[in-house]
């Protein structure tokens, strides 16, 4: 069914956590109409689907109360609550000819099998972005990670078009591999750069000052990364083979241990993935 005809029909979300939000919001405003947002019943997850709610257009709800009519009912829940989200929706729609969708990284769509075994065409659809309170990014341009029943796959990728995002097939066995990968490019960088924190307060420069002094190179980091790619984006004492200067790092970070580990770790990746001069020196400084 493509987009178009599918904006005639209606979304109903459960969950109203950071995900929810952003998607919800993307929806609307990409033409497609929001039923509902189905929270469970706790006062703060009420609170947070009525805000949602009203800023959609849609009706706030807890799940034994919910009346689903939509034909896309989109799964916004943490990886543990997915299964038993469905289970407790079970009696409240017919899902015959309905496609039940969850946000999982990690899990595929067998998680939703107990709907897939009531009619429902199911699906893992997966945006490739982090959601953090304080923060509602849009979609456009964000990966999605397909994987599902032929059907479910097909609705979900032209809703994807329509929130001008890329979508893309997964396979059910490729789902931890894909996960990881996106644990390196969001939380680890994050612990990244709060050691890096740490090591520029042992320089002196300590809190928003040091995130102010960082954001420079990180952005230029980033856009030479993609323009040139890892190799060419790779630069400092690795590349230049200087031994010496790894050797002063160590010895610096001799006092923060948890930066000094993570120091060696990504060394010793970049001598095995980067381009790098001296490589037997740089690896006899960084195992001693």
């Amino acid at each position: 069914m493509p987009g178009s005809a599918l904006k005639r029909q209606s979304i109903a979300i459960v969950g109203a956590g950071n995900l929810a939000g952003a998607l919800a919001t993307s929806l609307h405003a990409a033409g497609y109409r929001i039923d509902l947002i189905i929270s469970r019943s706790s006062g703060a997850s009420l609170r947070r689907a009525r805000r949602l709610a009203r800023q959609v257009g849609a009706s706030a709800v807890t799940g034994v109360r919910a009346k689903i009519q939509s034909q896309v009912v989109w799964f916004c829940v943490p990886d543990s609550a997915i299964a038993g989200a469905a289970e407790s929706l079970l009696e409240v729609a017919d899902w015959k000819n309905k496609v039940a969708l969850h946000s999982s990284g990690a899990l595929n769509s067998d998680e939703l099998n107990v709907l897939r075994g009531r009619g429902a065409a199911v699906a893992s659809v997966h945006p490739l972005m982090t959601f953090v309170n304080g923060a509602r990014p849009p979609l456009a341009t964000v990966p999605f990670a397909l994987e599902g029943d032929r059907k479910a796959v097909v609705i979900a990728r032209s809703i994807v078009r329509d929130l001008r995002g890329v979508a893309f097939n997964i396979r059910k066995q490729q789902k931890g591999a894909y996960h990881a990968w996106g644990m390196f490019l969001s939380p680890l960088l994050t612990a990244l750069l709060a050691a890096s924190e740490n090591v520029a307060a042992a320089a002196g420069v300590r809190g928003k000052t040091a995130r102010e002094r960082m954001l420079p190179i990180l952005q230029q980091t980033l856009a030479n990364y993609a323009r040139l790619g890892a190799a060419g984006a790779f630069s400092g004492p690795l590349v230049r083979g200087d031994a010496d200067t790894v050797k002063k790092h160590l010895k610096a970070l001799q006092e923060d241990r948890g930066a000094q580990e993570i120091y060696i770790v990504l060394a010793r990746a970049a001598l095995g993935a980067l381009p790098a001069k001296n490589r037997a020196a740089l690896r006899k400084v960084l195992k001693a």
